[in-house]
């Protein structure tokens, strides 16, 4: 929003803001904020940033990152369009008290990452078009506690909904819900608003439409930005879509799976390295309109997906998605337009300006920060090492094959059955990632311990509710 500092100073000045709100990512991939009253120490904001202790932030529990510095970055500016009184917010960056860079902070990750890039000498930089997908329900109950666990959720969309007191009879087919018109589709209003929110605050929109779920999925396509913007767009993404369901009376929710067998939530995230006009990834004559570069990209990803999945996928909840679950890919494999692949090559982007590569295992449980370094990372890892991903058994595979056939013919590896698999997959396989220490080893622990300690082991603990229809007679 603004080019420096003078700028947004000025803006805070002329708009009589009242509140400048600081938010920061934490390690899973929230936002934290600190919020405070303008026309005090504005400047010093943003010029010295302001203390903080992150010891309450997951992955930071340290002694060491008790006192910390967080600073602004006035290019990040939003006007929050759900506070009641004038609140400007910006993104920070996190920084030691000797003013260095916070190695574990992932938005400095990304940018070390996007500095790598430029290093290589390709002549250009990334640019990312995230799809992400959520459902919006009118009402959430959930508890887990001593005497039992639950959860319920409703939809006026849904099929369920047709005997109920008041139904229009509007409601959606069992996952039929796939770019669904008026009246079926129930939020189309409130998307609309969800864009124009987010196109206020920076964020590009390309389009969205109703999902395949009948209780209310939706999918918003974001335009191309570079990684560290689309990192924060992403983060805005969430945070406008959760408060405009709450202003309108619903509830957001990006959990791959929060309905036992409707369609899942994914963020697919489509990618290519440009020069600024035209896409380096581009050969008319080559496999889906890729040259060498493009392909080798593909092979980088399709070589260290299990390890990227501990990153992209940082749910126990995401592997309940993945594993051929309705369109969530499973195999390891790549293709033109086949929406069951790994990675897809967008059929209708095969040209100089837009030819790029599709990963469509992500979902939204990541870091976004973290889960873009990852995937590109990968994908430069396969272009220094010029991983032909034909030779490497990764297809290409097209529409209308076995798809059991093809697994047993080429051995086609799957998306790991659980988290931990994953997080195993990435202890044994992050060489690609800490190049540089782009991402610090470091890092990679605190993730790991993490997801194992404050996810994984308490839902082991716990019984399953299904588990009483399994053997509780037994």
């Amino acid at each position: 929003m603004f080019k420096d500092i003078e700028e947004a100073l000025r803006f805070i000045k002329d708009k009589k803001i009242v509140m400048i709100d600081l938010k920061t990512a934490d390690l899973p991939g929230r936002w934290r904020h600190m919020v405070y009253k303008s026309g005090h120490n504005d400047e010093k904001i943003f010029t010295e940033g302001t203390g903080t202790s992150l010891t309450s932030y997951p992955g930071f529990k340290t002694m060491e990152c008790g006192d910390m510095t967080i600073k602004p970055d006035p290019t990040t500016g939003f006007l929050d369009p759900f506070a009641e009184v004038p609140t400007l917010c910006f993104i920070c960056d996190i920084f030691n008290n000797d003013g260095t860079p916070f190695d574990l902070d992932p938005r400095y990750v990304a940018r070390k990452a996007e500095k790598y890039l430029a290093k290589m000498g390709l002549g250009g930089y990334s640019l990312w078009g995230p799809e992400i997908e959520f459902y919006l329900f009118d009402e959430v109950r959930y508890g887990t506690d001593i005497q039992g666990a639950r959860y319920w959720v409703n939809s006026s969309e849904s099929y369920w909904n047709t005997w109920e007191e008041g139904s229009k009879g509007y409601t959606l087919p069992y996952t039929k819900g796939s770019q669904a018109d008026l009246p079926r589709d129930q939020f189309c209003n409130l998307r609309s608003h969800i864009v124009q929110y987010l196109e206020e605050v920076g964020v590009p929109i390309k389009y969205h439409h109703h999902e395949s779920g009948s209780p209310g999925q939706m999918e918003i396509e974001a335009y191309f930005t570079p990684l560290v913007q689309t990192g924060d767009n992403v983060f805005k993404l969430k945070y406008i879509i959760k408060n405009a369901a709450v202003k309108f009376g619903k509830t957001a929710t990006f959990m791959p799976m929060p309905l036992f067998s409707e369609s899942t939530n994914g963020m697919h995230y489509h990618q290519y390295i440009t020069d600024g006009k035209k896409s380096l990834f581009y050969d008319p004559k080559g496999y889906g309109g890729l040259n060498k570069n493009g392909l080798a990209y593909i092979g980088g990803i399709l070589s260290h997906v299990q390890a990227i999945i501990s990153l992209t996928n940082g749910s126990t909840n995401s592997y309940r998605r993945l594993g051929g679950y309705r369109a969530a890919p499973n195999y390891v494999f790549f293709s033109v337009g086949n929406r069951t692949a790994a990675v897809r090559i967008p059929s209708y982007a095969i040209n100089e300006k837009e030819a790029r590569v599709e990963f469509r295992m992500p979902d939204a449980t990541g870091n976004p920060y973290l889960s873009l370094v990852a995937m590109l990372m990968a994908g430069l890892d396969g272009i220094e090492k010029k991983i032909d991903p034909t030779k490497a058994g990764f297809g290409p595979f097209e529409n209308n094959f076995n798809v059991q056939e093809v697994v047993e013919k080429y051995k086609l590896p799957s998306a790991p059955n659980t988290l931990q698999d994953a997080l195993a997959a990435l202890e044994k396989d992050h060489d690609f990632l800490t190049k540089d220490n782009i991402f610090p080893e470091e890092l990679v622990k605190a993730w790991i311990k993490v997801k194992e300690e404050l996810e994984i082991a308490p839902l082991q603990k716990r019984p399953h509710p299904y588990e009483y229809d399994l053997y509780y007679d037994l």
